[in-house]
């Protein structure tokens, strides 16, 4: 009985403390970021066109692509594929993905195309690529644009976020802000 009690009183206080406490202190939290804890919007024109940290799909030749999704962007079903690297549905959609790539850019080798590039993220949902998957995909754009390949380059770079203090993560570009400044170029 006395097991019983005290089991009955830790659920109660689980609750309340994981229940009530803890959303509670989050909520005050998010009060102090960008937006209110509602993510960083992204405005082109007085417009929103995105969140900062939610991809988006992009397959015109004129834009830089996203990374692929295996939840289609939805931000409500968050998640990756859960397929192994030896499930033959898994290798027919990344030979699919090779092969979609190969066609809109084929001045690049196949073995120059970056993992990210035909992989979905563990959220289906990054919404940054590397600076190399951006550089792979000059040409096409240059192309597609009628600009010069060395002006889409500058750009790129100018694009890069740095890791956090100079070590923690790798360089990223986010792709809905790189594709805002391809379409401000003149």
């Amino acid at each position: 009985m006395k097991n019983i009690f005290s089991s009955i009183k830790l659920t109660i206080v689980s609750m309340v403390l994981f229940a009530v406490i803890y959303p509670l202190i989050i909520t005050v939290v998010a009060q102090f970021s960008p937006n209110r804890g509602k993510g960083e919007i992204i405005l082109t024109r007085g417009k929103v066109v995105g969140y900062k940290t939610i991809g988006q799909s992009f397959t015109d030749n004129k834009y830089f692509w996203s990374r692929p999704s295996a939840v289609g962007y939805n931000a409500t079903t968050s998640g990756g594929s859960n397929k192994g690297p030896a499930n033959a549905e898994y290798l027919t959609t990344l030979q699919a993905r090779i092969d979609t790539f190969m066609v809109h850019n084929p001045s690049i080798p196949e073995s120059q195309i970056t993992a990210e590039m035909v992989t979905a993220s563990g959220s289906g949902l990054d919404p940054d690529i590397s600076p190399e998957s951006a550089k792979i995909q000059i040409k096409r754009i240059a192309d597609a644009r009628n600009i010069p390949e060395d002006k889409i380059l500058s750009l790129v770079e100018s694009q890069i976020k740095k890791p956090v203090l100079g070590l923690f993560g790798p360089e990223t570009i986010n792709v809905l802000e790189l594709n805002i400044r391809l379409d401000e170029l003149k």
